[in-house]
């Protein structure tokens, strides 16, 4: 695979017209989830979802790595697709935890990779790897947007 900058651009586009699908997987994990934490958790918008895929490409070096591991998802299938089991996973896991940021949040956008990829399922006409794919956008991304109470206040383990 070579990557170009007008390849980062292509992949930036193809994640950014998945609204339709990401930002509803989305939206359920953050019900779920809110419910089972007895906590609110704000919805996200087509239009919030765009502008922070804008945010993540716009970035260089990160926009780099998330349309590598996009790309090489959108590619994978393996015939009888269980044998691709386990390199999907890694895949979806590392792009959900890019997509998040750094920590706690990177290992929160993994957790939520498994979560998001166990209820999901792709189209039978699309690569094996798309929904793995579709799966760790929404994880990565439902991190780095609002709507987290306890991501919107501070700390109180903060020492000054």
């Amino acid at each position: 695979m070579r990557l170009t900058p007008a390849r980062v651009s292509e992949e930036r586009s193809w994640v950014a017209d998945r609204a339709e699908t990401v930002v509803p997987l989305i939206n359920d994990v953050r019900d779920d989830l809110g419910e089972r934490f007895d906590t609110e958790v704000d919805a996200v918008t087509e239009a919030q979802y765009r502008g922070e895929v804008d945010t993540v490409f716009a970035d260089g070096d990160l926009a780099v790595n998330v349309a590598a591991m996009v790309a090489l998802l959108r590619e994978l299938d393996v015939e009888g697709d269980y044998p691709g089991f386990v390199v999907d996973e890694l895949l979806g896991r590392e792009l959900a935890a890019t997509i998040a940021g750094t920590q706690p949040l990177r290992t929160l956008g993994e957790a939520t990779f498994h979560y998001v990829d166990v209820g999901h399922h792709g189209d039978e006409s699309e690569n094996a790897g798309v929904d793995d794919c579709e799966a760790a956008l929404a994880a990565g991304f439902q991190e780095r947007l609002p709507g987290w109470d306890w991501v919107d206040r501070d700390s109180p383990f903060a020492v000054e």
